[in-house]
């Protein structure tokens, strides 16, 4: 692993480490607030290099990455007129948002793409608190790489921070993974890098946290806040660890837990943690947002700097976040039972899959850019994976016969994760988005009940794009 470290950028930078199903027209609507989608520059190496041509959204001033933050309470509307200024199509997917399938912008299967110079009406009613994010769901690898997120913030319903045992205020924390060359440009030529894409996917040489290299973050001793993190990139797990800071983990990819420790997480990509800190009183000044890049050594990404007066010792125990109340329990007594299996990838492969309306073998599948696949077929835009019948329980069981990990995200639902053999997950936990290592299985059940054709797919988009991408229907 290479970074652009603080002082000079290192040599030698790792690269790596359909048919539309549904659209629908959008008639443009002048009252709606503008988010619009262009090039931009945002200053992502560290100070002493040039700014990064990047691709981002904005609202009112210019583009920045990561997005401006959208911010409503539960059961208000977001509400925006995308404004496509890019030169290709593009779309907005609204990430963990339990949504109306047409605003879900999953192109091409819940609507056309918006080409460049037109326009989307995107409204509709955010029903659950918790920390989303929103992103291009068009040419993702590509876009998202480029910028093209931001984060959602859904505010709780009944008062959580200032209340006792809560946090005193919050910090969104964007972790994000770049690509770039040695004058901070993003690597352009490999989008379509098949050998990436059949590893880890198409890995960075810069994380960024707000999109800054090494930013520092100010905190009072003693003080209690809550941490919003949100995995931003194209295909880098993010291995996080907040030592000193006695971090509790309250929500998983939005949705409360029953408070536990959580000096270290696992954060794939699209995954998200809320997490309560209390800045150090013993006088030391400073500690670190540390991540580990993969080679087991921890490296600071960010500092959390101890100033000001020290905050009154809080109770240790740490304020529940107010539940959903909004999410029906899946019922287990008698469920519908699919099966997702992972395959492909390198190191192992596949014999064959179906791409395109045809069985193809491992070298045929990669010279059309297909490498991994769901239940033996590749990018099946076709036909559902599986259809379930509105209000039904789905109980599924994920399979990862590869030798890579995989970030598995439903579109329009959370689901609970019921068992599992690895340690990324927790029984119980609820969630739109399961990391799956290796050889492993993992069991989850949703109730079926948001009607639509919604999107199955890895959120490594390297793995997404080269293969890992399906949907299913609900009605």
């Amino acid at each position: 692993m290479v970074w652009l470290s603080r002082r000079s950028i290192l040599k030698g930078a790792a690269a790596f480490g359909s048919a539309t199903l549904l659209s629908r027209h959008s008639f443009a609507d002048a009252s709606l607030p503008v988010l619009r989608a262009a090039p931009a520059s945002a200053q992502l190496a560290p100070a002493g290099y040039p700014a990064t041509p990047v691709w981002a959204y904005s609202r009112e001033a210019a583009g920045t990455v990561p997005g401006s933050e959208i911010r409503v309470l539960a059961g208000e509307s977001v509400r925006y007129q995308l404004v496509n200024d890019l030169p290709q199509p593009t779309a907005v997917h609204w990430h963990g948002i339990r949504i109306e399938n047409a605003m879900d912008g999953a192109a091409p299967l819940t609507q056309a793409t918006v080409p460049p110079g037109d326009t989307f009406d995107y409204d509709f009613v955010a029903p659950d608190p918790g920390t989303y994010w929103y992103h291009s769901h068009n040419r993702s690898t590509e876009q998202v790489a480029r910028g093209l997120a931001g984060p959602l913030i859904v505010e709780d319903r009944e008062p959580w921070l200032g209340e006792k045992g809560a946090a005193t205020r919050e910090l969104v924390l964007v972790l994000d993974d770049w690509l770039l060359d040695s004058d901070a440009g993003i690597i352009e030529d490999r989008w379509d890098d098949l050998h990436a894409a059949s590893h880890g996917g198409r890995m960075g040489n810069t994380v960024t946290v707000n999109s800054v290299a090494y930013p520092e973050l100010d905190i009072q001793p003693g003080e209690r806040v809550r941490l919003r993190i949100i995995n931003m990139a194209t295909d880098r797990i993010m291995t996080l660890s907040l030592p000193h800071l006695s971090a509790r983990l309250i929500a998983l990819d939005g949705h409360p837990v029953r408070p536990r420790g959580a000096e270290t997480l696992v954060l794939g990509p699209a995954q998200r943690a809320d997490v309560a800190i209390d800045g150090r009183r013993d006088g030391e000044p400073s500690t670190g947002l540390m991540l580990d890049p993969g080679n087991d050594e921890w490296v600071e990404i960010a500092s959390f700097i101890h100033s000001g007066d020290t905050v009154l010792a809080h109770n240790p125990d740490v304020r529940p976040l107010p539940a959903w109340g909004t999410l029906a329990a899946p019922d287990l007594s008698d469920p519908q039972r699919e099966t997702l299996m992972m395959e492909g990838g390198a190191m192992r492969g596949m014999r064959e899959a179906r791409f395109a309306g045809k069985t193809m073998g491992f070298r045929e599948l990669a010279a059309n850019g297909m490498v991994w696949a769901f239940n033996g077929a590749a990018n099946q835009m076709d036909e559902p994976m599986f259809r379930a019948a509105l209000g039904r329980t789905v109980r599924m069981e994920l399979t990862n016969r590869s030798m890579f990990p995989h970030a598995i995200h439903l579109h329009g639902h959370h689901f609970t994760i019921l068992s599992q053999r690895g340690a990324a997950n927790m029984e119980g936990d609820v969630r739109d988005t399961v990391l799956i290592g290796a050889d492993e299985t993992v069991e989850i059940a949703f109730v079926a009940d948001n009607p639509g054709v919604w999107m199955i797919h890895c959120h490594m988009l390297s793995h997404q794009q080269s293969g890992m991408m399906a949907w299913f229907e609900v009605a």
